[in-house]
């Protein structure tokens, strides 16, 4: 009975090693699918950004004077929760 135990034991074991080895090697081929698909998707321009953020509460077009665009930019980041990547595009789109 002991001899049987232990070999049902060390078998289980196995498969428990084999299977948690096998959903590892499947994470690993999942991880660079989603980068492609990531990089394949288009990139957003500032007027885009602009579009989808800004037009809530402002009319276009805004005229910003060169000095103070980042001001207000930087201060409308935190309101309007935008990223930075964002927060670059819309600089580049009110002082190219």
């Amino acid at each position: 009975m002991n001899r049987r135990f232990l070999s049902v034991m060390l078998c289980s074991w196995v498969l428990l090693i084999v299977s948690i080895a096998l959903a590892a090697q499947e994470q690993k081929t999942d991880k660079p699918t989603a980068t492609v698909q990531q990089q394949t998707r288009p990139l957003k321009t500032g007027e885009q950004v602009y579009n989808d953020n800004c037009v809530r509460c402002h009319t276009p077009p805004m005229v910003l004077s060169p000095r103070i665009t980042g001001t207000i930019v930087m201060h409308m980041r935190s309101r309007a929760r935008l990223s930075r990547k964002d927060e670059e595009l819309l600089l580049k789109f009110f002082a190219p």
